[in-house]
């Protein structure tokens, strides 16, 4: 159980990486201004 919860832990994390890397570059690109706060 231990070894199959931490490869969903695993997923998770790259997934969340591989979506989230290139939605704050298209956020940056389309509005640099909104995105400081």
């Amino acid at each position: 159980m231990r070894r199959i919860s931490a490869a969903v832990r695993m997923i998770l994390s790259t997934l969340i990486n591989v979506v989230t890397l290139p939605f704050r570059v298209i956020a940056r690109l389309l509005s640099p201004s909104r995105a400081r706060r």
